[in-house]
């Protein structure tokens, strides 16, 4: 049996004028104070059902867009999601702004106000983490989401619309799911599709995280693995053919999804991998891969980034 080392290489101008006003004459007519035009609203704001009618206006769209983000598959929808969520919320913003609304909600409109800004900037901040890779699937930013105080401000400020003033329109609807650190068995084979040779796939993960290894033959997905960090695992029995090789590594591995949530990469070996089982007389040999997932001095086997959107899942 001879045993050949396959090592990874990386690891948005006015300008104001002053003016002296004339005192009036007697008899001169009087203009209406500026703000006091005929149709304007009343001291006392909207009437309560033309409030309602522009809250579920502004509001709802910003409840569906938050919900959508959960539908989102990749990486590159998940941040397309946040776009449009960004920009409901600086919809409602634009419709809400200028409104007066009924004077016993003033403070209740305010604070809904005040919600939304700090959402447009969380929702910029998550879209961020979702191009830097540290939040990885739609799971992962749902979680995030919950776990800020603006999330929580908005979703306050549509209650309290709702029930001082029977205006739902503002309610969140979305209900984000708790941030875990789930991990598989070290070793453990999540898919074994093509098996039944001789060699055998050792792997060493030396880094820092959890990693996940998918051996590609042809289109089919032959052998995929999971590797604890600072481990080694071996799968057996792997079948003669020539394999390409992908690996991901992250935090919290939702086993159903197959992806990793946070701060997730995606890599591929440069070169294939052969395995071959050679018939002699009566001597029969075969080759034993080992591969390693992290930076090595002197390795022999180059890896290069890949796009999540591309990676065998």
């Amino acid at each position: 049996m001879i045993t050949p080392r396959f090592l990874a290489a990386a690891a948005a101008a006015v300008t104001l004028s002053a003016c002296t006003a004339a005192p009036a004459s007697p008899g001169d007519p009087v203009s209406p104070a500026p703000g006091s035009a005929a149709g304007s609203p009343s001291p006392s704001g909207l009437s309560p059902a033309a409030y309602r009618t522009t809250l579920d206006s502004a509001g709802g769209p910003v409840d569906s867009a938050l919900k959508d983000l959960s539908k989102a598959k990749t990486p590159k929808t998940l941040g397309d999601r946040l776009t449009r969520a960004e920009t409901a919320v600086g919809d409602a913003l634009t419709q809400l702004g200028p409104v007066q609304p009924p004077a016993d909600i003033t403070t209740e409109h305010s604070d809904y106000l005040a919600a939304l800004r700090g959402m447009e900037t969380t929702l910029g901040d998550l879209r961020t983490g979702v191009e830097e890779l540290s939040l990885c699937t739609a799971t992962a930013v749902l979680a995030r989401l919950g776990k800020s105080d603006d999330f929580a401000a908005l979703k306050e400020a549509g209650i309290d619309l709702a029930s001082l003033g029977d205006y739902p329109g503002g309610k969140v609807s979305v209900k984000p799911p708790k941030e875990e650190n789930r991990r598989q068995a070290n070793g453990k084979v999540l898919r074994s599709s093509i098996r039944g040779g001789r060699s055998k796939l050792i792997v060493k993960n030396g880094g820092g995280q959890d990693a996940v290894l998918t051996m590609m033959l042809g289109k089919r997905k032959a052998v995929t693995v999971y590797v604890r960090k600072k481990s080694r695992a071996t799968v057996p029995n792997i079948k003669d053919g020539n394999y390409r090789v992908f690996f991901a590594t992250g935090v919290d591995y939702d086993s159903k999804k197959r992806r990793f949530n946070r701060t997730c990469s995606f890599e591929r070996f440069d070169d294939s991998v052969r395995f071959r089982t050679t018939f002699s007389g009566s001597t029969i040999r075969w080759s034993d891969w080992t591969l390693t997932l992290n930076k090595v001095t002197g390795g022999n086997a180059p890896s290069s980034k890949v796009d999540p959107d591309d990676f065998p899942a």
